[in-house]
């Protein structure tokens, strides 16, 4: 496809919306994975260990994709592999260590509105990285109106103001290796094939992840039949979600493809709802959620 399909704003949404959609999905899947693998709190290096291989498959699926639509084996060049593992280790390994032990601590719904933070961080990191996606008035009262949302997502029963380090913490420095992720693929894919970047970051992150598990005495046993299933959809989830994501990264400022996240939330909110079971109909995770969805509508609106 050509860069122009990439850059007409209804494309942009389309695919931006299947992207996030895909990703809403994951917090309520990882949830029942742990469920249907056995997975409990205390086994922190079976997490790693299952997060691992989801990746390193999606890696695969991604790099086996893009060998039979160029008929030939692909792979990094020489001067790409340090940019690679790099983002790797920052947007698969680093990202997911945080995510994924911060589900531990944290209902479906409150992880999907303070993941959705990750897009304010990129705003951010990207004023300094791009001259043409500079923060101003407009950005920042987005940016203060969805940090607004987060901290409203904090506060327990009662009004009483509650932030745990292992939970919403981890989460939030997930969204950080997300959001430098997001800007390191830009950077990297300006002049690298964005399928070939995702492919093999993805299973270089995988495979670290892999290797940490095992090394902490991780161990996973395959159950069942629906366990499998469910392992090979977030594998597939993955590997679409972050390949459509660097190609909109590839081809559109960083700023303004990272203001979709918004849909995370929502996504990841009804998701939760339905696949969980959460009680999502309570006024602060409204409030919560429409704070966080005015800032990104307010960071990407044109005057």
């Amino acid at each position: 496809m050509s860069s122009k399909f990439f850059t007409k704003p209804f494309n942009i949404l389309i695919i931006a919306a299947i992207a996030t959609a895909l990703w809403g999905s994951a917090i309520p899947a990882i949830k029942i994975g742990y469920e249907l693998f056995g997975i409990t709190e205390s086994t922190v290096p079976v997490k790693l260990l299952f997060a691992g291989i989801r990746f390193f498959i999606a890696g695969i699926f991604v790099i086996a994709f893009n060998c039979i639509a160029c008929k030939r084996f692909i792979y990094p060049k020489k001067d790409e592999i340090k940019s690679i593992v790099a983002l790797g280790l920052v947007q698969t390994t680093l990202e997911y260590i945080f995510f994924y032990l911060s589900l531990v601590y944290l209902t479906g719904v409150k992880g999907s509105i303070l993941n959705s933070i990750g897009n304010f961080f990129a705003v951010i990191i990207a004023h300094f990285a791009f001259k043409d996606d500079k923060i101003n008035g407009r950005k920042a009262l987005g940016c203060l109106l969805g940090f607004s949302g987060v901290v409203l997502c904090c506060f327990e029963q009662g009004l009483d103001f509650s932030f745990k380090f292992r939970g919403d913490g981890f989460i939030l420095i997930a969204a950080f290796c997300f959001a430098a992720g997001s800007v390191m693929t830009k950077f990297i894919t300006r002049k690298s094939d964005s399928v070939t970047v995702t492919g093999w970051q993805l299973a270089i992150g995988g495979a670290v992840l892999i290797v940490i598990g095992i090394i902490f005495g991780g161990t996973l046993a395959l159950p069942s039949l629906k366990a499998l299933m469910m392992l090979l959809y977030l594998a597939v989830l993955s590997s679409l979600a972050f390949t459509l994501w660097a190609q909109l990264l590839k081809y559109n400022p960083v700023g303004k493809i990272s203001v979709y996240c918004f849909l995370n939330p929502v996504f990841g909110i009804i998701l939760s709802g339905i696949m969980l079971g959460e009680n999502i109909f309570n006024i602060k995770t409204a409030v919560s959620l429409l704070l966080v969805c005015l800032g990104i509508y307010t960071v990407n609106k044109k005057i």
